[in-house]
């Protein structure tokens, strides 16, 4: 949608606007409906400031300007480094532990955005690395957010109110923006497929982006940035048969290197339900073990 969308020339700061207009008019009719609360002291203010900027308006500028030079398969692969990201971050601010697989995990998905920019990907020009860098300040600034969420959100904040005040807030700070600017997309004209691309996007924006914030917090920043695997397959997918992109054989080469990447980079939750699953069968054996000898010390009595 977001390569349809800017198809017609529409400038990243018009586009973002209508996300985060609509994504803040359907959430406050739900807030309304379901009569929720929304704080609005100091401290949950900088909070949805950070959340707008570090999760919407930066990421999502440079990914509009970076997906009308590259084809969205490719974009969906940059997206993949979400996760190998997500650790690094992670670990710079000791969140998460360091092993060596996750070590060759990360290196597998660096060596995947080089070889994108091979000649046999089909990127087109000498330019094609540079493109690939510019867009891969979104998986960055996702990798952030989701540790900075997972870290410092408000217990008492639901993921729609979280969203509901990082988008108004964005709507606040990129309205002017685009509207003096010049950058403002009318939506009054007459409707074609980049305007439906918008409003298609907008809705996709609030459906996944607040189940991402309810998965974060319960689950971790790199459990949930493993959904990295469903953006990049079906992203190609739906490249492939919709916008009828084709790649060349490096092309899927660095995709299967991104996804044994991300499998590498395991996140702690999952070893500590390994072990704890582990330890319980332990537990109940022991127990077992000791109601056995209990009951034949019982009958020899």
């Amino acid at each position: 949608m977001s390569k349809v969308a800017v198809s017609s020339g529409h400038h990243p700061f018009g586009l973002i606007f209508w996300q985060m207009a609509i994504t803040s008019v359907v959430l406050a009719a739900y807030i309304a409906i379901a009569r929720v609360k929304v704080p609005i002291d100091r401290r949950y203010l900088n909070f949805y400031l950070v959340i707008a900027f570090i999760g919407t308006l930066v990421p999502n500028s440079f990914s509009y300007i970076a997906i009308r030079e590259l084809p969205a398969g490719i974009m969906s692969v940059i997206i993949a480094t979400v996760p190998i990201m997500s650790l690094t971050v992670a670990l710079i601010a000791r969140i998460e532990q360091f092993r060596l697989s996750r070590l060759v995990g990360i290196v597998l998905g660096v060596s995947a955005l080089m070889l994108l920019a091979l000649p046999d990907v089909n990127l087109n020009g000498p330019t094609a690395l540079s493109w690939v860098a510019f867009a891969f300040i979104a998986p960055v600034c996702y990798a952030v957010e989701g540790n900075y969420v997972a870290v410092k959100s408000p217990k008492e904040l639901s993921s729609v109110i979280m969203l509901f005040g990082a988008s108004v807030v964005g709507t606040f700070i990129i309205a002017p923006v685009a509207w003096f600017g010049g950058y403002w997309v009318s939506m009054s004209h007459g409707w074609q497929a980049p305007e439906w691309a918008i409003i298609g996007s907008a809705v996709g924006h609030l459906c996944a982006y607040s189940g991402y914030l309810w998965l974060v917090r319960r689950a971790g920043a790199v459990f949930t940035s493993q959904l990295a695997y469903v953006v990049t397959l079906t992203g190609i997918l739906v490249s492939i048969l919709a916008l009828g992109e084709d790649y060349g054989k490096l092309m899927w080469v660095a995709v299967a290197m991104m996804l044994v990447g991300v499998s590498l980079v395991r996140p702690k939750q999952a070893i500590k339900s390994t072990k704890n699953t582990k330890n319980t069968k332990n537990t109940k054996n022991t127990k077992n073990t000791k109601n056995t000898k209990n009951t034949k010390n019982t009958k020899l009595s």
